[in-house]
């Protein structure tokens, strides 16, 4: 299984904080990661399309799309924070 968090804008876009999603051979990248979370239609089309800047973590470090993933892995997805 992989582990996965939502936070902030985008937790509240989804409707979901966390879940968990059965590690595969196709779902193996942070990018695979997310074309299967696309896949479910909106809002998950509009939340992770390039024009939101989506950060991702994996296992608590900022990684980037390309990231390889591993059975057990949490993935976090979050908007940019700004502050002041």
């Amino acid at each position: 299984m992989i582990n996965i968090k939502y936070f902030a804008r985008l937790s509240e876009a989804l409707n979901v904080k966390s879940e968990e999603v059965e590690f595969s051979e196709q779902i193996n990248t942070v990018e695979s990661l997310i074309q299967s979370l696309v896949g479910r239609g909106e809002p998950w089309i509009s939340e992770f399309s390039t024009e939101n800047k989506i950060l991702v973590a994996v296992n608590q470090e900022l990684s980037n799309r390309q990231a390889m993933l591993k059975q057990g892995d949490e993935v976090a997805f979050f908007p940019p924070v700004t502050g002041g």
